[in-house]
This record gives C-alpha cells, sequence and structure tokens, in this order.
C-alpha cells in the first residue's frame, strides 16, 4: 500500500516531504486484514507501538522524521498527542518538543489535524497561547507555517524553526543573500501566493491598523522589490527588508530609508515627503510576513496576483474592470505576436499585464538572438540596450484609475529599469486630456511619457487618432456612458434607420435599389442625405441617424481602440460574449466587419474571472484593412475569408474563482522551469510541459493564411 493511495481522497498531500522519507515509512507499512476491509498500521516513531495510519498520521510521522533527521531532535524530547488544558477542557496537540533545559516545558508545538491554513493557525495559536510554547509549526503536508509567539496577541511568521543545536536568535540573525531568499523562499517552501501573506497580515493586523491598506501594502511590496533588485544585481550584498533582531524602531527606521531609495530610484509612483504611515509594533509584523517572500522572479505574477487582489478590493471591481489572468494575457501575446520594431499600447491597463508579458516575449525574442538566456531572475538580470530601448520607445499603457496607474508604473518601471509610459488618462473622453496635459502636478510624473505618446499621433494638434501597430485590452464591461459630451464624438454612439418618405420621383438619380440588401450601419452613417433607399415592400426610404443616449463603455472602447491602430494594425479585446450573438449588437459588428478584418474568437470559459465577476467572455482578435502597397499591404480588403474559432475548455478556476493547478504524472503539482506552479488550461503550451493548446492552433491557422504577422 503506498502513501498517495492513503492521502487519495484527503486534504492531505506529500509534497513537503523527501522522496526518502516518504520510501522510508511505506517499507515500514504493515496491513492488517479482517473480514471486511484491511488497514494499514505503522509503529510510531515516538510511542514506539503500532499505531492505525490515517492520512493526518501520514503527515505527523514523515514530520517527526523530518524534525529527526533534519533538524537534529532526539525522540526523547518528543511527545505526540501533548495534552493541552483549556480550564477544565483538555485538548491534544499533534506533536510537542519539549524545552532542552525545562525538559517539561512545551518549545515547540506540531499542529496537523486542521488541513486548511486558517482553521489550523487559529488551532495552533490556543495550543501555543494555552501551553507556553513560544514556538509552533502548521502543515498539511503541502503548504507549511512557522511561528514566533512574541506575545501572546501576536505571532511572528520566522524563516523556519531552529535545529536541535541552536537558538531562535541564531535563525533571527542569520544574514540572507538573494540567493537565500531564492532557496527558502516561502512562496516554493510553503506553497503559498503572495494574496495568502496578504490574507494573513490583514488578519493579523492591517484591519485594525487605523491606515490604508492599499497604500501601505503597496509602500513594503514597492521596498521590497527594490531589495531584491538590488540583491540580484549584487549576489552578495545582504538583503535589508528583513529583521535581523532590529528593535522595532530601529527597523522602522531602516525600512523607511530603504523605501526613500526605492522611491528615487522609480519616481512618479509616491510623492516625494511619502512616509511609512503604519506603526513600528505593525510594520514588524508585515516585514516578519514578508521578508522571506521572494517577490521578483521569471513574469512578475507573484507580485501582479497580490496587486491585483489589492486594487480589486479597494476599486477597481466598482467601475466593472477586472484584471485578466496571467494565462489568457498571455494566448493574446502568443498570437498576436510582438516584434521589437512595433509599437502597443493598452487602453484600460490596469497593472499592466498585456504590456508587460508583451515586453517578456520581445526580450526573449531579442535575448536569442544576441545568444543570452533568460535566468530565474529575468526581471533583475541586467539586459540588452535593445530591451530597454523597447521598453522606453515602443510600450505604452493608459488608465483612467489612479491607483491601478501607479501598480501598472512600478511594474513597467521595474520591467524597463526606470523607464515607462504609462499614463493617467481616460482613455474615451479625449477630448478633455489637455487638462490633464496642461496640468504641473501631472506633468512632473507622466510629461516624458506623454512625449512619447505624441509623437505617433496622426494628427500632430488631436488625441483622437495613433498610429500604434498593436493594441491589447481588457476595457470595463459595466456602466454606460451617459455624456452626451462624450458620445457626440462616437459612431457608434448612435443608431440608424430606414425612415419612410412619400412623394418620391421613381425616376430619381439618387434612388438605390435595397430590396436584395440593406445597407449596412456604416453604409448608413457615411451615406448622402440625398439617397433614397427603395425597399422590398417597394416603398422609398430615407436613412435617419439618431444619437443614443446611454451607450455601453466597452462598445465605446471598440471603436477608441481602432482610433489607436494604423492601417494593418492588429488588436486583442476582452468582451462580453452577448456582444457576438445579441441582435442589439448587430451594429457593432457590422461596424467592425467594415473596419477590419475578424482574425479570431476565442471563447473563454465561466470561471476565468471568478471570483470578481461570471460574466462570460470571449476574446476578439481583429486587424485594420490595408491595402497600401507603401506599406507591404499588411492586409488587404477581402469580402470573404476564414475565421479562427476555438473554445477554452479547461476551467483553469473552480466555482470559487480558485486557481486549478495542473498535476505530473506522479499526482504531484507540475512546476514549471522556475518553481511556478501550472494553471490547468488548454490555451498554450506551457514551457514544453504540457499539450499544444489554442495558441498553436491559431498560429498554424496564421501561417496558413499567410497572415502578416506569421509570414
Amino acid at each position: 500500500m503506498t502513501l498517495a493511495e492513503l492521502l487519495k481522497d484527503s486534504a492531505y498531500t506529500l509534497n513537503q516531504f523527501k522522496p526518502a522519507q516518504i520510501a522510508a515509512l511505506e517499507t515500514s507499512i504493515t496491513v492488517k486484514d479482517s473480514d471486511t476491509k484491511s488497514t494499514p498500521y505503522v509503529t510510531c516513531l515516538v510511542r514506539g507501538k503500532p499505531i492505525k495510519l490515517t492520512p493526518e498520521e501520514v503527515v505527523r510521522q514523515l514530520y517527526l522524521m523530518v524534525l529527526r533527521d533534519d533538524f537534529g531532535y532526539s525522540v526523547s524530547r518528543m511527545a505526540v498527542e501533548y495534552e493541552v488544558s483549556f480550564g477544565r477542557e483538555k485538548k491534544r496537540a499533534d506533536i510537542c518538543i519539549f524545552d532542552k533545559d525545562k525538559t517539561t516545558a512545551p518549545y515547540i508545538l506540531v499542529e496537523l489535524k486542521k488541513p486548511k491554513l486558517k482553521d489550523g493557525k487559529e488551532q495552533l495559536k490556543s495550543y501555543c497561547c494555552a501551553s507556553g510554547a513560544p514556538m509552533g509549526v502548521w502543515t498539511n503536508g503541502e503548504q507549511l507555517s512557522q511561528y514566533h509567539r512574541k506575545d501572546p496577541n501576536y505571532f511572528e511568521d520566522i524563516p523556519r524553526i531552529p535545529s536541535a543545536h541552536e537558538k531562535l536568535s541564531d535563525v533571527l540573525a542569520e544574514r540572507w543573500t538573494i540567493d537565500d531568499l531564492i532557496r527558502l523562499d516561502k512562496l516554493v517552501t510553503e506553497k503559498k501566493s503572495l494574496r495568502d501573506k496578504i490574507l494573513e497580515m490583514e488578519d493579523e493586523v492591517l484591519a485594525n491598523a487605523g491606515v490604508d491598506v492599499f497604500e501601505e501594502l503597496f509602500k513594503l511590496i514597492f521596498t521590497k522589490l527594490y531589495d531584491e533588485l538590488e540583491g540580484g544585481r549584487d549576489r552578495k550584498r545582504h538583503l535589508q527588508f528583513k529583521n535581523y533582531g532590529d528593535t522595532e524602531t530601529d527597523l522602522k527606521a531602516k525600512i523607511q530609508e530603504l523605501f526613500d531609495k526605492a522611491r528615487e530610484k522609480w519616481e512618479g509612483v509616491f510623492t516625494e515627503g511619502a512616509r511609512i504611515e503604519l506603526t513600528p509594533s505593525h510594520l514588524a509584523i508585515c516585514i516578519a510576513s514578508l521578508e522571506g517572500v521572494k517577490l521578483f522572479n521569471s513574469n512578475l505574477e507573484v507580485v501582479d496576483e497580490a496587486f491585483e487582489y489589492l486594487i480589486n478590493k479597494s476599486s477597481k471591481g466598482e467601475k466593472g474592470q477586472y484584471f485578466t489572468p496571467r494565462y489568457v494575457i498571455d494566448l493574446c501575446v502568443k498570437m498576436l505576436n510582438p516584434q521589437e520594431q512595433e509599437t502597443l499600447i493598452d487602453t484600460a491597463a490596469g497593472s499592466c499585464g498585456f504590456p508587460v508579458h508583451a515586453i517578456f516575449h520581445v526580450w526573449e525574442q531579442i535575448m536569442n538572438a544576441e545568444g543570452l538566456n533568460r535566468g530565474h531572475l529575468f526581471t533583475t538580470d541586467k539586459k540588452p540596450a535593445r530591451c530597454e530601448d523597447y521598453v522606453r520607445d515602443k510600450v505604452f499603457a493608459i488608465d483612467f484609475d489612479e491607483r491601478a496607474v501607479r501598480v501598472g508604473r512600478t511594474l513597467n518601471l521595474i520591467a524597463g529599469d526606470g523607464q515607462t509610459n504609462v499614463l493617467h488618462l481616460n482613455t474615451l473622453d479625449y477630448e478633455r486630456w489637455d487638462e490633464k496635459t496642461d496640468d504641473e502636478a501631472w506633468q512632473d510624473v507622466y510629461s516624458e511619457g506623454w512625449k512619447r505618446l505624441r509623437k505617433l499621433r496622426r494628427d500632430k494638434s488631436h488625441n483622437r487618432d495613433f498610429n500604434f501597430d498593436i493594441l491589447m485590452a481588457n476595457p470595463p464591461f459595466a456602466g454606460d456612458i451617459k455624456e452626451s459630451r462624450i458620445l457626440a464624438k462616437y459612431d457608434l454612439a448612435r443608431s440608424v434607420s430606414l425612415e419612410k418618405i412619400s412623394k418620391v420621383d421613381p425616376k430619381d438619380a439618387n434612388i438605390v435599389n435595397a430590396q436584395d440588401r440593406a445597407p449596412t450601419f456604416p453604409e448608413a452613417l457615411t451615406a448622402s442625405h440625398e439617397v433614397i433607399y427603395q425597399v422590398n415592400d417597394g416603398t422609398y426610404r430615407k436613412v435617419k441617424i439618431k444619437p443614443q443616449n446611454t451607450v455601453g463603455r466597452d462598445i465605446l472602447f471598440i471603436e477608441r481602440n481602432l482610433n489607436f491602430l494604423k492601417p494593418g494594425g492588429r488588436m486583442a479585446v476582452v468582451l462580453p460574449q452577448g456582444r457576438f450573438n445579441n441582435a442589439s449588437d448587430k451594429n457593432l459588428r457590422e461596424y467592425l466587419a467594415e473596419h477590419c478584418r475578424i482574425l479570431a474568437v476565442v471563447g473563454l470559459h465561466g470561471n476565468v474571472f471568478k471570483p470578481h465577476t461570471g460574466t462570460k467572455t470571449s476574446l476578439l482578435f481583429v486587424q485594420k484593412w490595408n491595402d497600401d502597397p507603401r506599406v507591404g499591404a499588411l492586409c488587404p480588403h477581402k469580402e470573404d475569408y476564414p475565421i479562427f474559432f476555438a473554445t477554452m475548455r479547461e476551467p483553469s478556476k473552480d466555482n470559487s474563482g480558485d486557481k486549478i493547478y495542473r498535476a505530473g504524472s506522479d499526482g504531484s503539482q507540475l512546476l514549471d522551469r522556475h518553481g511556478h506552479l501550472i494553471v490547468q488550461h488548454d490555451l498554450f503550451n506551457h514551457d514544453g510541459l504540457t499539450e499544444d493548446g489554442i495558441a498553436e492552433a491559431f498560429i498554424e491557422f496564421a501561417k496558413k493564411e499567410e497572415l502578416s504577422f506569421f509570414r
């Protein structure tokens, strides 16, 4: 009988343990058969007698091996089912390690009974408080959390428990380099996400700290990114975002100084006099939670996921704008295939997932061309000048949410080594941009990016039309635009109808026979007021154009986005699926067909944007018509052409919105080349570790159709 079979339907796993430990426990299993079933037993390392092997007992016996073999604790210092008194009530801790000198005093308690972190942590805390144990460990075999009880109400994260020959102070005083952080990264060793750590901090301290949670966590993440960047570029440098036994006051002074350096390097995210507002004690708690987490990785996904959570919580969801999962972004990037010489923009940028992942896509092309490898800390590595030039000159982003812009600027500043073109502007209300761009405070932050964006305008005196090669965006779905001043600038904010007229001379030269096909929406918009249409019933009609009072925000974004593209430019955009089916959206579909070639429609699974919304969505890929031989006829006009259709079948998230991860052939979670979990989707082949998906099928289609960006 294998341990994997025993744990099959439980919430416990074996990922925390070494293969040799698992094999040793498996070989010691004995099975007792009865008339109805077979029951596995094993001799307990501590009790020295056979005990029934339940899923919880499997994890306990393996962790006893860890304590004995990896940390050097003798079995004589351990007890299992240690009795903890709560007044008259008695409960039992799964494992207790006793103090070396006070042999009856609990030193470390280990809790396994509750396989979910929040439940297990609460139980562990209560046991430590009741017994006086200064340290506690919770594990379910998958995740691992280790705490130091500083006082009855506060448990501080520690990177590891001390070995039998160490003191806790030895562990806390260990100086870390970036390589130590890579080796001990809690997100890998404890199988957690940064979002999990933020939720823990909220529970512990932030909810009652009397501060703006978003601002203070943003400052800490911003500071830690700077610390890791400096450590990545000087591998011998000791990290500063860590408590090496500092007093709380000294720690706050050290972190404030580090924040000031980060703010000076990456300008335009925080104001000049910005300070960390957390009290020294609250800050110490947060540092303890974050210091063992590595934010930098090969694609910034760790920090991006945390920012997504914070912004959705503070503002984004109210405006109907939800961040696009990074695997969906990667699909769009693979299908549109940005190149080094091409300009790119996201007009509803959020935290800039589309621009950042496009940057990575182009950087890989550049580094491959120069014979360089993409390292584990890809985003901290010093890269060729071509990489920085691309970020500075070719990549742009706009968003109307100031907090999202600051997050997006941070990620782009990191990626671009201090250069960014992420601007705080309202994409739809372009006629009022001058109010922003003339403002001195706005110019202090955004002037360099604005100068570069202006150069891409088609009309140098107007902000409507641009010459971008690529646009990728997930515009807000919710909410209608009602301001007539804005609506008046958009074709899609009008409705057209054919109004019956009388007294028509049948010989009038302006009569058009529309009995076979009524004019499309774009044709009606541009028709002369003199044109008379004769329809099926023989009557005569003229086009009547009427302004609409309210228009969906995402519909206006379609037209606005097309204005950003040059002829032959291409776009990927997330839309509610109804836009492709609803009879009321016929005008939108006709408008798209008139202005561009529909390249592809990819239906996303209904769980993709959960837990924020259950709206069913699709990705639309188009390329603007272009017959100009001077630019190579990037997309010559065709009346009839094939369109690529695909539907995502793997949900990627469960109904609660939690990501589902792929399992390897042995049942353990599949990791990519950098140790990151791989989401279960069918959108593309992940690092050659999964099967080909929708992206690879589209690339094959694009080559067959000789689309310009895959020729």
